[in-house]
């Protein structure tokens, strides 16, 4: 008798029939679903690259024609692109780190028993989620402020927001107290815990929560439109948003982009309103789509834990 034990033949799973069908239309809905979400940004980066007088005819549907790069080349050179990148990019970091820091200070802060008149103030926090004064008290409350044509117009109003500190607050819940109470222990106050050990712990909700704050700030236009009358103010959304209302008369709406006529000139030659809104709604969102990836791994993670409690 050998000391080697046979091997047991595998068995093959039987599929039933009623499964393959099953199978066959999850998998082309998904595929159906997957290429409308797909198609929109395809189709503008395909028309951003074809000829500028079929894309102007809607010639260019699944794949581009007469491909060139000019349209990038020539959009990159108006001034005011540049400007309105950097307002986008110092919102987008400094908004995303202070939303970030007192998302988290406000969710740990709601768990802790001590916190004079805590189920209060976290309905009070959150009963904000369902009502607003409208947008003309909010306004009138901006310029007492002195928010109105300042920088940090986009950043103070969106500082707290309730669902990402509800976010916080159920992962600080879903962490082990002990952390918490051998800290105390060992003397910590409450800002040194949160600092040293709470921030540590909830990395993948602090990343979860950066992902929709940096999205938030880097699409929004409407606070440029409403509280900014400063050119130096606006932001790449805004420019978008004004390429997207302007683009009947194209000489029109380069000198309104661009502020000078020897630029506007030289780009009408050769380009169209709609080479021009295709073009700029690529720049914008890209930068956006390229970070993405790199908290991707955080983000199922932070929104599922204390979701489910055992």
């Amino acid at each position: 008798m050998s000391g080697s034990r046979e091997k047991t033949p595998k068995r093959k799973m039987q599929v039933s029939i009623g499964d393959r069908i099953i199978s066959f239309f999850t998998y082309l809905v998904y595929s159906i679903f997957a290429f409308v979400c797909v198609y929109p940004f395809y189709y503008i980066l395909i028309n951003s690259i074809s000829a500028n007088n079929l894309s102007e005819r809607g010639k260019v549907l699944f794949w581009p024609l007469e491909i060139h790069f000019t349209n990038y080349v020539n959009v990159l050179k108006i001034p005011t692109l540049f400007d309105a990148l950097k307002v986008s990019v110092a919102r987008t970091v400094v908004g995303t780190a202070l939303t970030v820091l007192f998302s988290a200070f406000l969710g740990y802060m709601f768990t802790r028993e001590t916190l004079w008149g805590r189920k209060f103030w976290y309905s009070f926090v959150v009963v904000t989620m369902y009502f607003n004064a409208g947008i003309i008290p909010w306004f009138i409350t901006m310029m007492n402020l002195k928010l109105t044509n300042n920088f940090w117009g986009y950043i103070w109003p969106v500082v707290v927001q309730p669902f990402y500190v509800v976010l916080c607050k159920t992962f600080v819940e879903s962490t082990p107290k002990e952390l918490q109470e051998a800290a105390e222990i060992d003397g910590a106050g409450t800002l040194t815990i949160f600092y040293k050990v709470m921030l540590p712990v909830i990395k993948p909700i602090l990343a979860t929560i950066a992902i929709f704050a940096a999205v938030a700030q880097w699409n929004s236009f409407q606070d440029t439109l409403l509280l900014m009358t400063d050119s130096k103010l606006d932001t790449l959304q805004f420019v978008l948003y004004q390429y997207i209302n302007q683009a009947n008369s194209l000489r029109g709406l380069i000198n309104n982009a661009s502020g000078t006529i020897d630029i506007a000139a030289s780009l009408a030659k050769a380009q169209t309103a709609t080479s021009i809104r295709m073009t700029v709604t690529i720049i914008v969102v890209t930068p956006i789509i390229l970070v993405y990836p790199f908290f991707q791994r955080f983000f199922v993670k932070g929104i599922m834990i204390g979701a489910v409690k055992g």
